[in-house]
This record gives C-alpha cells, sequence and structure tokens, in this order.
C-alpha cells in the first residue's frame, strides 16, 4: 500500500466494458482528496468476461501508468470492482448455543460459519460475508455482540458470490503488471459506498447503477444490506436499440445517444432533425429527436419496470415476516447510464411512491482538472471508500487484536478462507 507523508493513499481500479479509470486518492478526515486518475477506452473485455488478454492487460497497464503520473507516485496495490451476471446474493441465518457465558469473537466466528447453509455452486466463490444483524435469545437488531451474554445467538447474513473463473482471470490481468490485488468488491456495493447516506440507508433505499453492459442494484433497510443482484442489461442494450431502430453502427448511435438522447420523449423542448454519419464523415440520412426518444424511452422504461418487479416481491416476501419493509430513502440511480436527459422524470412514471434523485459521489475533494463527483465515476470513488474503511479496520486489528471495532472484518475473512476451501 502505498503513503505520502502521515497519510495512507488509496488505489481503486474499475474495469468496465466501456472504460476502464484508476484513481488515487488520500484520506483527509472524512473525506477522501483525489489526486491521480487515468482512463482508457476498454479493450479486451465484454460483458461476457476476458476476449483478448493481451490487449486488456496492455489497456490496464495504461490506465495505472496515467494514474501514477497524475499522482506523481508508484502504484503497487488496488481495490479491484467487479460487475458479472454471474454475481449472486442470498439471505442467510445462522445460530449457535451460548449457555449463559460472554459472548467472544471466536463465538461470533461460528454463527456466522453455521449462515452458510446453502451449498455455494462449486464454480463460484464467496466475495463478501456481510452480518445484517445478530440475534441474543429472541431480541433483535443487535449490530455487535461483543462482551454480551444470553442462552442462544443467531445472525442474519447477506452473501455475495461469483464465478471463480471470472475473478481468476480479472485478478490475473491486473496482476500481470505487477500489480497486487488487495480484494475484489462487487461494483454495486462500492457504488453505495459513494452515493448513499447513512440516513438513506437506515430510513431504506434501493441503488440503482446503470452501467455499460449491466445493471448492479442494492436495497437496504434499516442500515443493513438486504438484497443486491445484477440485470446484464443497460447502457449499451440502450445503444444497440438505437443502431437496430435506425440502421446505422453502434459507434454513431452512442455520439446521438449521449448528444440527443432524453428519457421521456414529452419533456423534450424541440423536435430537431438529427444528422447520421457515415465513417467518412457524410450525412446519410435524418432522424428526428422524438423518434430517437422514443426509442430509448421505451427501453430505460422496460429495464425499469423490471426492478420495480424485484423491489415489489422483496417488500411483500419482508411483509410476511413482519419485516421492516418501507423505502423512505427513496430510488437512487446512479453511472453512466444515468447521465440521460429526463431520468428522473421517466423513473417517476413507474416509481411513483418513492422519492427519485441522482447519485453522486459525496465527500469528494477534487483538485484535478476533471469533474469526477460524476455518477459515472460512483463505482470507482466507492471503492476508495470501501478500501479507506478497510484500512481502519487493518489498523484496529494491529492496535488491538481483540477489539470490537474490527471483530466484523477480521470474522469476515476467516469465514470467506474456510468456506471457499
Amino acid at each position: 500500500m502505498l503513503k505520502s507523508v502521515n497519510q495512507e493513499l488509496l488505489v481503486s481500479l474499475d474495469i468496465g466494458t466501456s472504460k476502464i479509470i484508476s484513481l488515487v486518492g488520500e484520506i483527509i478526515n472524512k473525506n477522501i482528496n483525489i489526486i491521480g486518475i487515468g482512463i482508457c477506452k476498454s479493450q479486451g473485455i465484454d460483458k461476457n468476461g476476458i476476449n483478448n488478454f493481451d490487449a486488456l492487460v496492455n489497456c490496464i497497464k495504461k490506465c495505472i501508468q496515467k494514474s501514477e503520473k497524475s499522482a506523481n507516485c508508484k502504484i503497487t496495490s488496488v481495490l479491484l470492482s467487479i460487475s458479472h451476471e454471474s454475481i449472486h446474493s442470498t439471505n442467510e441465518k445462522g445460530m449457535i448455543p451460548l449457555s449463559q457465558k460472554e459472548i467472544t469473537s471466536q463465538d461470533i466466528e461460528k454463527v456466522i460459519h453455521t449462515a452458510k447453509t446453502v451449498q455455494i455452486k462449486k464454480t463460484h466463490e464467496i466475495i463478501h460475508i456481510i452480518p445484517q444483524e445478530f440475534i441474543i435469545d429472541n431480541k433483535s437488531g443487535i449490530k455487535n455482540p461483543l462482551g454480551m451474554s444470553g442462552m442462544r445467538m443467531e445472525t442474519n447474513v447477506h452473501l455475495i458470490t461469483c464465478s471463480k473463473e471470472i475473478i481468476k482471470n480479472l485478478k490475473k490481468a491486473v496482476e500481470k503488471i505487477g500489480i497486487y490485488v488487495n480484494q475484489v468488491i462487487f461494483s454495486g456495493l462500492a457504488s453505495s459506498q459513494s452515493v448513499l447516506t447513512d440516513q438513506e440507508k437506515q430510513f431504506g433505499s434501493c441503488m440503482i447503477d446503470i452501467g455499460g453492459d449491466n445493471i448492479d442494484i442494492t436495497i437496504y433497510f434499516a442500515n443493513s444490506l438486504a438484497y443486491s443482484k445484477v440485470i446484464p442489461y443497460a447502457g449499451n442494450t440502450v445503444t444497440q436499440d438505437i443502431a437496430y431502430a435506425f440502421s446505422i453502427s453502434n459507434e454513431e448511435a452512442e455520439k446521438i445517444k449521449i448528444k440527443y438522447g432524453t428519457a421521456l420523449e414529452y419533456n423534450m423542448t424541440q423536435n430537431e432533425l438529427i444528422d447520421i454519419y457515415n465513417i467518412n464523415g457524410e450525412i446519410i440520412k435524418k432522424i428526428t429527436q422524438q423518434k430517437l426518444s422514443e426509442v430509448i424511452e421505451a427501453r430505460y422504461t422496460e429495464l425499469l419496470c423490471l426492478i420495480k418487479q424485484q423491489i415489489l416481491i422483496i417488500q411483500e416476501n419482508r411483509a410476511i415476516k413482519n419485516q421492516n419493509y418501507e423505502i423512505r430513502g427513496g430510488i437512487i440511480l446512479t453511472g453512466g447510464g444515468a447521465n440521460i436527459n429526463s431520468l428522473i422524470s421517466c423513473a417517476k412514471k413507474i416509481f411513483y411512491n418513492f422519492p427519485i434523485r441522482i447519485g453522486i459521489p459525496h465527500n469528494v475533494i477534487n483538485k484535478l482538472n476533471i469533474e469526477i463527483t460524476q455518477p459515472e465515476y460512483s463505482t470507482v470513488i466507492g471503492l476508495l471508500f470501501y478500501n479507506k474503511d478497510r484500512l481502519k479496520k487493518i489498523n484496529a486489528i494491529t492496535t488491538s487484536h481483540f477489539s470490537s471495532s474490527n471483530f466484523l472484518y477480521k470474522i469476515n475473512n476467516w469465514i470467506k478462507k474456510k468456506i471457499n476451501k
């Protein structure tokens, strides 16, 4: 891990199918100061995984070199994000007897380990084990049971798994250039770190990160992650719809989507004609902005309706179990796909009972000449905050081996090693 004077340097790497981004940041109180950035157009990777290993390695290398030059430092390790349709999540329960003795960190390790009741696919590995709550003698909602006592302890945890091969190949591509991967983080979890407030997590919220090929979803209740999912359709799907509708290339479709696109047809203030160019820069046809918006609105509406169905199912299941199911914190839309004009208006037609906003990274100090507090940087900035919390817990471990502030970090890593064997 890199260090500056009296401060830790944090490094994040987000390998997307559209672009690869690396950030270098330093901790300043509760904020992160961005001091380095590298951005490259993605090569060698698509929604199915790596399709050209050498091309991807070269792209990662260029991205890291740009970050090093920008931050004037040498990068040796990173936190790496992952979003793939193989990602699967589940909520599990565990229980152990206590016999009225005081709860130790070993007891917590044991109860979380028993929560792994569903057989993990042999092709998968666990990337996150997130305790939601502990229950002692039917008293629920306990976040840290260390030092308490009772007859029985239970726990509810959220498990996130991903294809071993996908993780292995991504890590291999990064490590090929001599960079160590400290941890692989689900990108939806990272984005939640940067755009959701503590109040939104407490009151119930749904974050929707619309990327190039995937939509990452996380849902929080009572400050705990209750649901996470990857939908393998996103911004590039919209681009492909435009290309098909008007018989143009994906490149040209992406350009007009960014420049003229809107997610709600009737919100348009004008209906101008849009010139469509061929690869030689010659105008080959004209289309109306209204027709373009019809295509875009149809796909965004379909995707948001699909997500709403998931939310309603989750709420119904929680209501049956007499659990809190209200999403008073609202819907938070982020990712590059959230930059489309009139997205909030489009979303309000579907999520009419929920508050809705566009999520941008917060608690960021940026002195670079590029504006990074934008939705498309939610994941890569969120990785820095995840890394910040990770370092805080590691430092707590070195200070006090059994302190209550670090036991969940130790348990998470111990359980993953145990289960993934």
